[in-house]
């Protein structure tokens, strides 16, 4: 048994995710956690709110509530959504709590103790009409890198090119619109990354075979391009106050706490239970433990440069991410998600359209891996009625309405195996073998098309052997071949688990069967798992796992959510 790490990146408090962001890094990594488990290893799945900095306050201004009242709404808001997605995480915590500022000022004082941080006057941007300094994602304007015209003040989201407010073209404040800006003195403190580059550079190398694409590529542009010192405190109210002299007055950057957060959002998870829990067995001098990340390719920069030179620079021997899931992006009908133009799905809503198992298959079947993908409710319809009701949910109907009503609500006896059962087992014991292959290696979308193809050998293995015919002449044989077909059921149950665990649980009710029942994984034996139901045992017909999705339906989806066509 292995201990794993799993974290994702941490949601913004002030937006609620749409479907891009659950595919980018929070059901990846459920399914992921979920799979894990069901190997037998040890697993601890984090994540939590992002609550600091510019978003929180201005979100609290714009909604006349106190920040630390907005926070808690929205934490409730996203536990809720998460809940309702079946998110399986071990704990759900928080950026702004006491143990997150704990480790937070002890990470800090390190830094500052080995020589990492350093003091600078900067020029920074005050918005006159706002009365107030912004952070640098409050300001927009056009990336003197590639002519995006809605980059942020700290990133251009087109290009990824880490920038600096005044490197902005045209800029104006996302608050309130307004082009008076200014640019003002200010003193802050600095994370000197080209003292930790060439640390960061060879422990980066280690990574290269095991990191994807997308991660590994974006952090060596980074290194080609050169590090530079980063910022890690902001003129602001709402955050941890710096604790260095005459800094009392300024708070962290959130992208200084935020990450940190995954730390002490497991230090929140280990204090309920203090008697039962170590975070230090999780983060601190763990050589046991493999830390994965998941995030959109956004987030990827300061998850492969800042946080780990972050931890490198305290001389400390904390846990560093050995594998960082990098996601493109995933797009709304050609176009962006917008909440203000109230174009696209987010995943409050989803959940209320259908059940969250018809969102969890499309997304990982469409999974923006390599590069981006676009979501529209026609691939959405066509994807829910071919692979979910067409392939699996009617197999697991017909399969059952048909013994009940020849045979009985009980495994049927007699009948032999023969070729065609052989033949099965060893189909499908290929594609189940690709299936966990591709789970290992995080590749969803293969993942997905294996899992379809092992539903898919079903529907071949009954067509071939055809029940209904073959009881009219032998009773035996057809037996033996829904029996086959009940324990194939099982067989669906077992690997859907990690992407559509109510479809699996509402399987394996059929069959008598609870979650509990499910075995580990790791030595999973199609010809074994084939005979594992025996005759006699009891199940359940149920309603239709699946329903189909109307043209009507699609259109008037379509209407509600928008389109940026």
């Amino acid at each position: 048994m292995s201990k794993i790490l799993i974290t994702s990146a941490l949601p913004y408090i002030n937006g609620l995710p749409h479907l891009g962001h659950m595919v980018g890094c929070l059901l990846p990594s459920d399914i992921y956690a979920r799979y894990m488990r069901m190997l037998g290893n040890e697993v601890l799945y984090v994540a939590g709110t992002d609550e600091h900095g510019t978003t929180s306050e201005v979100g609290a201004l714009k909604e006349g509530m106190d920040v630390q009242a907005y926070c808690d709404m929205y934490h409730a808001r996203h536990a809720r959504t998460y809940r309702d997605f079946n998110l399986s995480f071990d704990y759900f915590g928080r950026t702004s709590s006491p143990q997150n500022k704990e480790i937070t000022y002890h990470i800090f004082e390190q830094l500052d103790k080995n020589g990492f941080i350093e003091e600078r006057t900067v020029k920074q941007v005050y918005s006159v009409d706002d009365g107030m300094f912004l952070a640098d994602r409050y300001i927009t304007g056009t990336c003197p890198y590639c002519g995006y015209e809605k980059a942020r003040g700290d990133q251009c989201e087109n290009c990824t090119k880490v920038l600096e407010p005044t490197d902005l073209i045209s800029p104006r404040s996302s608050v309130s619109g307004s082009s008076n800006l200014e640019v003002r003195e200010t003193k802050h403190l600095f994370l000197n990354l080209p003292k930790l580059e060439k640390r960061l550079g060879e422990w980066i190398k280690t990574k290269e075979p095991f990191w994807p694409d997308v991660a590994y590529t974006i952090a060596q542009k980074w290194l080609k391009e050169g590090l530079q010192p980063r910022c890690i405190t902001r003129d602001l109210k709402w955050g941890f106050p710096v604790n260095k002299p005459g800094y009392e007055d300024k708070v962290f950057y959130v992208w200084f706490d935020a990450p940190i957060g995954y730390i002490g959002i497991t230090k929140q998870w280990a204090d309920e239970k203090p008697e039962e829990r170590s975070w230090k067995d999780w983060w601190l001098s763990a050589g046991d433990v493999r830390h994965v990340e998941f995030m959109g390719k956004d987030n990827v920069p300061y998850h492969s440069i800042t946080f780990p030179a972050t931890l490198l620079g305290t001389g400390e021997n904390w846990t560093q991410v050995d594998y960082l899931k990098g996601m493109s992006y995933l797009t709304y009908e050609g176009g962006k998600f917008s909440k203000s133009e109230k174009r696209g799905v987010f995943a409050e809503d989803a959940v209320k359209e259908f059940p969250a198992d018809y969102w969890r298959y499309w997304l990982m079947s469409n999974a923006p891996e390599s590069s981006d993908a676009s979501f529209s409710f026609d691939l959405f319809a066509a994807v829910v009625n071919k692979d979910l009701n067409g392939v699996l949910g009617n197999f697991v109907s017909r399969v059952l309405k048909m013994t009940a009503s020849k045979l009985g609500e009980k495994v049927p006896a007699g009948g032999m195996d023969g070729d065609l059962e052989k033949s099965l087992a060893e189909n499908l014991q290929t594609r189940v073998n690709d299936y966990f292959k591709y789970m290992n290696e995080m590749e969803f979308r293969k993942a997905m098309n294996e899992l379809r193809g092992i539903w898919v050998e079903g529907n071949n293995y009954i067509t071939l052997a055809e029940p209904w015919s073959v009881i009219k002449t032998d009773e035996a044989r057809a037996a033996a071949i829904l029996r086959t077909c009940i324990n194939l059921i099982r067989i669906f149950a077992i690997l859907s688990a990690p992407v559509m665990p109510q479809t699996s649980e509402s399987m394996l009710s059929r069959l008598g069967l609870t979650m509990a029942d499910i075995p580990n994984i790791k030595n999973f034996n199609i010809s074994q798992e084939l005979s594992a139901l025996e005759a006699g045992h009891p199940f359940t017909v149920g309603e239709a796992l699946f329903e189909r999705i109307t043209p009507e339906k699609v259109e008037e989806l379509k209407q509600k959510y928008g389109s940026s066509k």
